[in-house]
């Protein structure tokens, strides 16, 4: 199930552009409200004020606050879903395991507010997207691990375990958003200059890529 299918408005036959935009404000605003205030704290009419919309109207879209607080944390989930899909079975294991570290950490430099939201849904034990991780995301991660096997199976990767590969891959890049703070505290300053984000792209790289991928012979 998408985020999307919890916004009301689907259940016409046909979204309108106007719709689609609505939905997108809704769940901006509601990104920045429960990360400030959390999900007990925040309220329906924060977010539609943030959101630049009426109550009524902001329900029109989303029935309950639960409904957008789950929607809020399924579209950050399909965004860091989305670059491990896109690792191909039949591409170089080396291109696309860099293209996979490259995009997850970009995603860690530009959403941090996202990231950290997942991050605290997940401390919490995942009361609200529990079923979700169990379901879509498992299915996802276990055919890319499949992948993953059959590479290391032809000799094109080191005999490391997949899923743990996979695990320390969202640790590492991940780390950039929901660690932030701890970040500047130790870099001051350079963590705002651009060689600080290429700098931890070329480590990583190293890392994962080099460390894993064997030389063609």
């Amino acid at each position: 199930m998408t985020a999307a299918s919890f916004a009301r408005a689907h259940r016409t036959r046909k979204r309108t552009r106007i719709q689609e935009e609505n939905e997108a404000r809704i769940l901006d605003a509601a990104l920045e409200v429960f990360s400030t205030y959390g999900f007990r704290g925040a309220t329906v009419d924060q977010i539609a004020d943030l959101a630049g919309m009426t109550k009524p109207n902001l329900l029109y879209y989303f029935r309950r606050k639960q409904d957008i607080y789950l929607a809020v944390l399924q579209r950050t989930l399909e965004m860091w879903l989305q670059p491990l899909e896109e690792m191909s079975p039949h591409g170089d294991p080396a291109k696309e395991l860099t293209a996979y570290i490259d995009r997850k950490l970009e995603m860690s430099r530009d959403n941090p507010t996202a990231s950290r939201l997942f991050a605290m849904e997940i401390m919490q034990g995942a009361p609200v997207l529990g079923s979700v991780l169990s379901g879509r995301m498992k299915k996802l991660v276990d055919e890319k691990a499949a992948v993953l096997r059959r590479w290391i199976a032809a000799g094109r990767l080191a005999q490391v375990d997949p899923y743990h590969l996979i695990f320390m891959v969202w640790a590492t890049t991940q780390h950039y958003a929901d660690f932030d703070i701890q970040i500047r505290a130790v870099l001051g300053p350079a963590a705002d200059r651009p060689e600080h984000f290429e700098m931890a792209r070329r480590t990583l790289e190293r890392l994962f890529v080099s460390g894993v991928v064997k030389s063609e012979t």
